[in-house]
């Protein structure tokens, strides 16, 4: 799909997938079409709890064949997708402080990345108004 957005669009939109996705991304669309990542977030510094919030958000996508192949592509066993194992948590969705956060942005970018799209999860599932602020300031 990905090298056919690269024929037939401006770009792509690849969606929970870690950095390692975003370099054979970039390859596949060129150096000219548009690589605009999505990264889920969690602003919260304990594991535990950064882990469950994501672990909550991200249940959905592991059970679907479509994304677990594609993790499965990039290294992934089918437990570590099936157990949400903490490789595979920390891999999809950057946790930590708002410095943390953008070292994972830098990633993307680094691999080729023209645009790294911000998802934030919140244990509450509140629209994080705050955090988009925050984050905001750190990453523009």
């Amino acid at each position: 799909m990905v090298a056919l957005g690269g024929e037939m669009t401006d770009g792509v939109h690849p969606y929970f997938v870690p950095v390692e996705h975003t370099v054979p991304a970039r390859e596949a669309v060129g150096p000219d079409k548009m690589v605009a990542t999505e990264q889920m977030v969690v602003l919260d510094t304990d594991a535990a709890s950064a882990r469950e919030t994501a672990r909550r958000h991200i249940q959905v996508y592991v059970g679907l064949p479509n994304y677990a192949n594609n993790l499965m592509r990039l290294g992934c066993s089918e437990d570590e997708i099936t157990n949400m194992d903490d490789r595979l948590v920390d891999a999809i969705v950057a946790w930590g402080t708002v410095d943390d956060v953008a070292e994972r942005v830098r990633a993307h970018h680094d691999a080729g990345a023209s645009h790294v799209c911000i998802q934030i999860l919140r244990p509450d599932r509140e629209l994080p108004a705050a955090e988009w602020r925050e984050l905001a300031d750190a990453l523009l």
